[in-house]
């Protein structure tokens, strides 16, 4: 438990959180109270969007792929060769 006091901050109440307690700064937090208790906790985050309308058109060529183009054949890799000389080590 940590003991902290209220501050006046502009036209504000202000709650200064000490640094042990791992809250980065500008972190946005919720502020409720329930029967008398405040209760402070940190908004979650929705994930970020990639905004994709200023180039849709840009590739009219573009589609998706097919289920049968998404599969592909394996990669051959030196290290399957039994002839490779890696082997010999």
């Amino acid at each position: 438990m940590v003991k902290t006091r209220t501050f006046k901050s502009g036209n504000s109440v202000a709650l200064r959180l000490p640094k042990a307690l791992g809250i980065p700064a500008g972190k946005e937090m919720r502020v409720r109270e329930e029967r008398g208790r405040y209760i402070v906790e940190p908004v979650e985050q929705a994930p970020k969007k990639i905004d994709l309308t200023g180039i849709y058109g840009s590739c009219p060529d573009l589609r998706p792929l097919t289920p049968e183009e998404r599969e592909f054949d394996p990669s051959p890799r030196v290290w399957d060769d039994p002839d490779w000389p890696g082997w010999n080590r």
